[in-house]
């Protein structure tokens, strides 16, 4: 038996494909988020040392970690990587979207 498979190539952005509301700035919350996980796995360092070092909450590294990042806007998750001594350099790159990529409806 075989089963018929379909490929299909995504636009690069999860958030775009799954027809979530602002794609863009989700996908760089998840990436700022990635970076705040990455520096404290290299240094080993616990959510409570992390608060202790920034004075932002153990509960706000806690729910980086869990990728729960609806509380968090993108200037909160880049002063986190500011306090844990990262700095961080941003490139925006803007183009006209392919006409294969769905147009999320602006909403109020």
């Amino acid at each position: 038996m075989t089963d018929d498979v379909e490929l299909v190539h995504g636009s690069g952005n999860v958030f775009r494909d799954l027809g979530l509301a602002n794609p863009e700035a989700e996908q760089l919350k998840a990436i700022l988020a990635s970076k705040i996980i990455a520096v404290l796995d290299t240094q080993g360092m616990s959510v409570r040392r992390a608060h202790e070092l920034t004075g932002f909450a153990a509960a706000d590294f806690s729910r980086v970690r869990q990728a729960r990042l609806a509380r968090f806007t993108i200037d909160r998750l880049m002063a986190m990587l500011d306090r844990l001594d990262q700095d961080v350099e941003v490139t925006v790159s803007v183009q006209p979207r392919s006409q294969s990529a769905p147009v999320a409806p602006i909403t109020a």
